[in-house]
């Protein structure tokens, strides 16, 4: 049974995720500690001071993501932006968070008010991670076609945040089937375009509204592009999730620093998707109530001089003025040339009453 955007939402920790509520902000650590537990702590206390609800960790180790091989194509590819030509064990190598790291981060996330959870990239991690009861789970773009991970996942009851970049209809649709049988009760689906930085053009947040219909879902972004522009559209076309890569510092480096926010940029993403989301409103046309002491500005038909019965009116006379207490503006084309029928005011709004149309 398929429900409206408003009515679809998931709750992680103390916080409902939906259409009706305030974006729901996740900060991606990601390898940006540069091999420093002392970063990572820092990292996870500018998220809190942001105003972000939720840190998220990726939990991998080079051996159980990858193999060390120099064979060709355990390489990026040359002409990658960031990690161009850099072998994959070696890549992961830098950029995973150590396990026994995992603890104090989340404890110093917790301790800050955050809620925290990791994207586990195979079996181990799961069960790592549940041991560390964390509450919710995210599975990555690339691991979007690994079911049976998607499955051990989704027997854990807790919600499932699924990523897409890369991902066909048919592949997002084989790992949401395999999430709701294996129990998956409370999922989100992820828009995301798996290139790192992101390129605005290549984002087709259009797309989201599409997932959510055809998935009946709550729907996210996960944005990899510069800035946070892409994040705040993506709010306005209906993701009530925004996954973000966070650094203390660009200049410090890092294997994800080059499209990661700092913390003032990340504030101001959670404060401007907020906004995004509040001007939203409803599909309807018309003033709001807010609009109601403005609109007796509007501008209406007064007596802009001392007039005396029997005088004919006329653009000397009356005139389109603000506020909006006399007649409409297209009323002058009826009136000019009808007269006063008593003694008026300057500065009085104009009524029927006060005219004839006979010529004396």
């Amino acid at each position: 049974m398929r429900h409206s955007a408003q009515a679809r939402s998931i709750s992680i920790g103390e916080h409902t995720i939906g259409q009706a509520y305030r974006p729901f902000i996740v900060a991606e650590m990601s390898g940006n500690h540069n091999g420093d537990l002392d970063r990572a702590l820092a990292i996870v206390d500018t998220v809190a001071e942001s105003g972000t609800q939720a840190l998220k960790l990726q939990t991998y180790t080079p051996d159980t993501i990858t193999i060390d091989s120099d064979r060709p194509e355990f390489f990026v590819d040359k002409n990658h932006s960031l990690w161009g030509s850099k072998n994959l064990y070696a890549l992961y190598q830098d950029a995973h968070t150590p396990w026994e790291w995992h603890k104090p981060i989340f404890e110093r996330a917790r301790e800050r008010g955050l809620v925290a959870f990791s994207a586990p990239f195979d079996p181990t991690a799961v069960e790592f991670l549940e041991d560390l009861d964390v509450p919710a789970y995210k599975l990555g773009s690339p691991e979007l076609n690994d079911l049976p991970l998607v499955r051990q996942m989704a027997k854990t009851g807790k919600p499932l945040i699924i990523s897409t970049g890369m991902g066909t209809v048919q592949e997002i649709a084989a790992a949401v089937d395999t999430a709701r049988k294996a129990g998956c009760e409370q999922l989100v689906i992820n828009g995301c375009t798996s290139s790192y930085p992101g390129v605005p053009a290549d984002c087709n947040l259009r797309k989201l509204p599409l997932i959510a219909e055809t998935f009946d879902c709550v729907v996210g972004y996960s944005d990899h592009t510069h800035g946070v522009g892409a994040s705040i559209a993506a709010v306005a076309l209906g993701a009530s999730m925004i996954e973000k890569h966070v650094t203390t510092s660009r200049d410090d480096g890092g294997v994800d620093s080059a499209f990661s926010l700092d913390g003032s940029e990340l504030a101001a993403l959670v404060t401007e998707t907020e906004r995004a989301w509040q001007a939203l409103g409803q599909p309807r046309i018309g003033p709001t109530e807010s609009e109601a002491a403005v609109r007796r500005l509007r501008r209406s038909l007064y007596v802009t001089r001392d007039v005396q019965a029997g005088e004919l009116v006329s653009d000397d006379n009356v005139r389109s003025i603000r506020p909006a207490d006399g007649l409409p503006p297209i009323a002058m084309d009826q009136l000019r040339g009808w007269r006063f029928i008593h003694d008026v005011a300057f500065a009085t709004p104009t009524t029927w009453e006060m005219f004839t149309p006979e010529r004396s």
